[in-house]
């Protein structure tokens, strides 16, 4: 595997994250260091590859990002045309996660109060506010007046 910054550690998949997913994917299994070392080789090989095919195909698009539709494209131009159906269910799962979190992380949603409560206090204290406006204004009045402050 060539690097152009010489460091290999920084182009390679972090090993408790493939040491993780051999342990679920093989829970009885006893896997030798040097294999779990070639795993990650290879993943990092495959993630090289798939990524530069997906750049080219992005640049012949005259795109700047790539997209899932580019991966897919190399994919198949790569001869791993087998996967792509699972690699759409997976970008599904993906992209459905991102909208839970987009919406989870609003505002409203995190105070736990629902909406109509929140907009019922809200003209509730637009109420209070009108009510201490005219306090003010028939003082100000009584005071124009009377020439006393009450």
């Amino acid at each position: 595997m060539a690097s152009s910054s010489g460091n290999d550690d920084d182009l390679t998949i972090p090993r408790a994250a493939i040491n993780k997913m051999i342990k679920e994917t093989l829970p009885n299994v006893r896997v030798a260091n040097d294999a779990r070392e070639l795993v990650v080789n290879c993943c990092t090989e495959f993630i090289h590859l798939i990524s530069s095919e997906a750049n080219e195909i992005c640049n012949k698009s005259e795109k700047k990002t790539i997209s899932p539709e580019h991966v897919i494209q190399a994919l198949e131009s790569l001869g791993f045309g087998s996967y792509i159906s699972e690699v759409k269910e997976v970008l599904q799962e993906c992209k459905t996660v991102a909208l839970k979190r987009r919406k989870a992380s609003s505002r409203l949603e995190n105070l736990g109060i629902p909406e109509e409560e929140l907009l019922r206090q809200q003209q509730e204290l637009f109420a209070k506010l009108n009510a201490m406006k005219f306090n003010v204004d028939n003082l100000n009045k009584t005071t124009l007046y009377t020439g006393q402050k009450q």
